[in-house]
């Protein structure tokens, strides 16, 4: 754990997450290309939804088992493996378009194996960190892994507007496998301190996930926001789903304002996370943080539902998904840093594997309960009633965490 403790962190940190950024940039534009070659080929909500859900139900049913491994193996070697899993999956579907025009649901099975891939990967990355980072200098280095992952938030739907209307699709989804091949290489240099590994133990899985379980919930004040953000992000991770179709469907704009709006957002969670980084180590309530962040959260959601289908709507709806990127970054980077600082390191794969699955939950509910919704009132109507739901949600749990200490 030497390299933990001095100067040599940052250089394994960044080495790691710069391979983060680059195989997400590739990510990110292929999840642009593929989202908005289902808006554009379909306008429907519910397509959108159930890409949604397909992308989400692994971490909801593998989550919690993962979790096991990820406590019990090499975290460094799950990454990768699950790195290139995702860039093979990404291979493959590109082998299918180049056989021609694939259904619609072709794409929903490609989404849900690259899902599959990444209910090992984020877990394992999220473990990683504090093996890796001095435990006061864990604000600032999310704060740095969210900057990193902005920039590429930022860049991706830019690249992945731009190839959608000069490349075919196969060449788009290869530089997802790209990014996987450069992330994988760049984390087999770094040597990571890890935890004794236990291959040799036979696992028994609901024992363990119940005491990673307990690990949370001994942790009163995090548990309560970690159900607090549970329920808003049932009303607020559909959005994602729906932004395609809020710029071509309501403001009948074209990809290029799409990739604006992803931009905006990307751009909102950049300088947020900067900020973050540089300051967060000096507050003295981080989940109170965190509060306000859901709070921002849930009032840029039902301001973006109250603006006119007009282009001068469309520009506003841009700024305030700027705002609202931002304020996810003051929820999630205090939240984390809480997390890797309080959760035992032997528990930590489980526990946010668990977190994932949480979320993962909330995404089917929502896009299950938004998806006949938004078809009635519009997505417009979905973001305004996201907002009232999140900002209620969060002042009761934020007023209800102030009387809780730690078991």
């Amino acid at each position: 754990m030497e390299q933990k403790t001095s100067a040599g962190w940052k250089r394994g940190f960044y080495n790691i997450f710069a391979g983060q950024t680059v195989s997400l940039i590739g990510s990110s534009a292929v999840q642009f290309a593929l989202i908005w070659w289902l808006a554009s080929g379909t306008d429907s909500p519910i397509m959108l939804a159930l890409s949604g859900l397909v992308a989400f139900l692994p971490q909801l049913l593998l989550g919690p088992f993962a979790g096991v491994w990820i406590d019990r193996l090499s975290r460094k070697k799950l990454a990768i493996t699950a790195d290139l899993f995702m860039g093979f999956c990404a291979l493959a579907f590109a082998l299918v378009f180049l056989l021609g025009q694939p259904p619609y649901w072709a794409a929903f099975l490609a989404m849900g194996a690259r899902a599959v891939g990444n209910v090992f990967h984020t877990p394992s990355i999220q473990a990683i960190t504090p093996l890796l980072v001095p435990q006061e200098e864990l604000m600032r280095a999310n704060g740095v892994n969210q900057f990193l992952q902005s920039g590429a938030f930022m860049l991706g739907p830019v690249l992945g507007a731009a190839m959608f209307a000069a490349l075919p699709m196969w060449a788009i989804l290869l530089t997802d496998t790209l990014g996987a091949l450069i992330a994988s290489s760049l984390m087999l240099i770094v040597a990571i301190p890890e935890l004794p590994p236990r291959e040799g133990q036979a696992p028994h899985f609901f024992g363990e996930m119940k005491g990673g379980l307990a690990a949370l919930m001994r942790q009163k004040p995090l548990w309560l926001l970690t159900l607090c953000a549970t329920a808003c992000m049932a009303f607020f991770l559909p959005l994602s789903s729906y932004y395609p179709l809020m710029t071509s469907s309501y403001f009948r704009a074209s990809a290029w304002h799409a990739s604006i709006v992803e931009l905006a957002y990307a751009g909102g969670m950049m300088l947020f996370a900067a900020l973050m980084g540089s300051v967060g180590d000096k507050t003295k309530n981080p989940l109170a943080l965190s509060y306000l962040g859901l709070l921002g959260l849930g009032l840029t959601s039902l301001f973006c539902g109250l603006l006119p289908a007009t282009m001068w709507g469309f520009w506003v709806f841009m700024v305030l998904c700027g705002l609202m990127g931002g304020c996810g970054n003051i929820y999630s980077i205090p939240y984390m840093a809480t997390l890797q600082r309080s959760i035992p390191p032997e528990a930590q794969g489980r526990v946010f594997s668990l977190i994932g699955s949480l979320m993962s939950l909330a995404m089917p509910v929502g896009l299950i309960l938004s998806g006949p919704a938004a078809e009635r009132i519009g997505v417009y109507g979905w973001f305004f009633v996201t907002g009232a739901a999140v900002c209620l949600l969060t002042l009761v749990c934020f007023l209800v965490s102030r009387g809780l200490k730690n078991d």
